[in-house]
């Protein structure tokens, strides 16, 4: 419920809720959740022993997961994952059942493996998740208003088609925006159409874009991209350079070259996409709007990018129109 309201920005903040205390206060209350499971195993018909588990066990998930800041909720998503898996192999050995057993243990190690993943493409270390100390927040950042005030240049698709139309190679950064958009089967019609102009396209793929690890791999599947043409993060990065337009859609946090530049930033040594190294980038999103971390993205204001504002689906359509006509 913490990290869907996180990630909604319903109630809290998507930056980390911290309190001096923080963590004695989280093994005190782990330390009576064991305590009253103890009683409540030495007598089952304890009700209010049964009773005030629940309650501690509620207010210690709470506690452990308002610390974790929007930019680290994926890492946070898949170890709530791999909790619930743990949860569903302990009632199986509660009730004597062997299937809850073996799924419940097949979840809580694959949720492991992907929050081990999570973790090495976010920078982050599995203790540092597990103890809820990640995601704090420089209060020294720049603000939106510092970054891109009279800097950012937008675009017409006519403009980025005509940039397109002169490209020998283009790659391709899907984020979430892409999936919200559903605008997979769009994007790939316009990489065939390109190709078709003598264009070389590829994708550029994220561990952590979008919601969780393979999540572009998926909807790019899905619209039948040829597998062979997404390149992961290590292979594409030093690529860029010959690189002669970025398209991004959707991005955010995985493109954001403050990961490089500046170590008090939450993402500080998350490795990125180096896109900014390319001729021109051109991002499409709604609008300035931060990603999971919660800060500017300066490349949004660098002198190599130009903006497309508008909604992924829609501007890949009125691009398709604009290269049709050139």
């Amino acid at each position: 419920l913490v990290a869907f309201d996180k990630l909604k920005g319903l109630l809290l903040p998507d930056k980390p809720v911290l309190f001096p205390g923080q963590q004695p206060l989280n093994i005190l209350l782990g330390l009576a959740a064991l305590a009253l499971g103890g009683l409540v195993i030495s007598d089952p018909s304890a009700l209010t022993s049964y009773g005030l588990l629940v309650i501690v066990g509620s207010i210690l998930g709470i506690l452990l997961t308002i610390p974790i800041g929007g930019a680290d909720m994926p890492v946070a998503i898949a170890l709530l994952n791999s909790y619930s898996g743990l949860a569903a192999a302990s009632t199986g050995f509660v009730l004597s059942n062997d299937i809850l057993i073996i799924t419940g243990s097949l979840v809580g190690a694959s949720g492991l493996i992907l929050t081990r993943i999570m973790c090495k493409a976010m920078n982050r270390s599995l203790m540092n998740v597990l103890l809820g100390a990640i995601g704090e927040e420089s209060a020294s950042a720049p603000g939106a208003d510092e970054v891109y005030a009279g800097k950012v240049k937008s675009a017409s698709a006519e403009e980025v088609a005509m940039l397109l139309d002169g490209a020998r190679r283009v790659v391709v950064v899907p984020g979430y925006g892409m999936a919200v958009a559903q605008a997979q089967h769009q994007v790939r019609d316009l990489a065939n159409l390109l190709e078709g102009n003598g264009t070389e396209v590829e994708y550029a793929i994220h561990p952590v874009a979008g919601r969780m690890p393979g999540h572009m791999n998926v909807l790019l599947a899905e619209a039948d991209v040829d597998y062979d043409k997404l390149r992961e993060m290590d292979s594409i990065n030093p690529s860029f350079e010959q690189t002669d337009v970025s398209l991004i859609i959707g991005a955010n946090d995985i493109v954001n070259p403050v990961a490089r530049t500046d170590p008090s930033s939450p993402i500080a040594g998350m490795p990125i996409l180096d896109v900014d190294k390319s001729r021109t980038v051109v991002v499409i999103k709604r609008s300035l709007s931060p990603g999971f971390a919660g800060i500017p993205n300066p490349l949004f204001a660098a002198d190599n990018t130009l903006m497309l504002f508008a909604d992924g689906k829609q501007a890949i359509l009125d691009l398709i129109a604009a290269v049709k006509e050139n």
